[in-house]
């Protein structure tokens, strides 16, 4: 099994050097070895969770178990690709395993794009180690984007090869790792080559339809109830970007002075921070669940990392309630609505 894995990492790489040698830039070079030898290590470094098993804790053996669980549960009742992803463990050295650099122009709310080879387009540009996305971030910054650097517990090959578990997986309990196999699995379902905001939202839609799912079915109510107060939180947190993404559309198309447009865009801001502020104190119970997120400079690429994973999940939802929760039968919707050039995702659901 080894021997052959190791064979199609070879493969892969002799097919990405081969694209490699139709670029020019340098230092497009040195970004796609970097992700080859990132890749590469990391696959070589994963065990099959039955050999895992054998020699850790407790806590890591019940974890591991229910990440068989999950996995299983996957297949049979989400009809999410049957394969040896998510089947192997990876503890890592340094968490996370992805830095993901982000970046927007001063006055606009579209990320920037890069393209690779296969994938296509993509919002981001992502790392294996944050010193190489730090240095890379800082040159865009220098180029007059603002910029924002997200971290990523796992990521998907698009089923070319079989991704492993990730000790970062486990850090925010059973219901987070459920979502995150579903989300990365999902982009195995279907994947629209050049298109984030399609394939992030549809993979955040599955994760959280199918963890609820899971846990419904598996009887974790009390886990259940936490998960959807999480949601209830995490929707009133995405109402906020909402909220400030109008208002800067109209600030950033307008005519007004340069200096102008930057004194209301911090004033957007500064609203935002204080009507996070009201939700802790009058609807959270003085939790502060975005206090990290809100610790930090708000800027437009910060903006557009949310929105690139939330702006299409409820038009998602929506579609998958129209189908009577059927995954299948979502499937088959999602993938004929994004065969066509609209995408339009506000459809009647067919029976196909």
């Amino acid at each position: 099994m080894e021997y052959y894995f190791l064979y199609r990492v070879i493969r892969f790489s002799f097919i990405a050097c081969g694209a490699l040698l139709l670029l020019s830039s340098c230092t497009a070079v040195s970004y796609y070895t970097q992700s080859i030898v990132g890749h590469s290590s990391l696959m070589l470094s994963r065990k099959p969770i039955e050999k895992v098993l054998k020699g850790v804790d407790e806590t890591l053996k019940q974890q591991l178990l229910t990440a068989v669980e999950i996995r299983q549960f996957a297949t049979s009742e989400l009809g999410l690709p049957d394969n040896q992803s998510y089947t192997s463990y990876v503890q890592l050295k340094n968490d996370p395993p992805i830095w993901n650099v982000i970046a927007a122009e001063e006055f606009s709310l579209r990320g920037k794009q890069w393209c690779y080879p296969v994938i296509g387009c993509a919002g981001y540009r992502g790392y294996y180690h944050r010193e190489d996305a730090d240095k890379y971030a800082k040159k865009i910054e220098e180029e007059g984007y603002e910029i924002h650097l997200s971290s990523a517990t796992a990521y998907s090959t698009l089923g070319w090869f079989d991704d492993p578990l990730t000790s970062a997986m486990f850090k925010r309990g059973d219901a987070s790792l459920a979502e995150l196999v579903f989300h990365e699995l999902a982009h195995q379902q279907l994947y629209v080559k050049g298109d984030s905001r399609f394939n992030e939202a549809f993979a955040s839609a599955v994760g959280e339809q199918g963890a609820i799912r899971w846990l419904r079915m598996t009887n974790r109510n009390v886990m259940l109830d936490k998960y959807q107060q999480r949601q209830e939180v995490r929707d009133d947190f995405i109402n906020l970007i909402n909220e400030a993404k109008a208002k800067l559309k109209i600030i950033y198309g307008s005519k007004k002075t340069v200096d102008r447009k930057r004194k209301e865009k911090q004033k957007v801001f500064s609203n935002m921070r204080q009507k996070h502020e009201s939700l802790i104190e009058k609807k959270w119970g003085g939790k502060k669940w975005y206090a990290l997120w809100f610790s930090q400079p708000i800027n437009n690429a910060r903006l557009v990392a949310i929105s690139t994973y939330r702006d299409l999940v409820p038009d998602f939802v929506g579609l998958f309630q129209r189908c009577g929760e059927d995954f299948s039968l979502f499937y088959g919707n999602v993938k004929r609505v994004s065969a066509e050039e609209r995408r339009d995702l506000n459809v009647e659901c067919s029976l196909l």
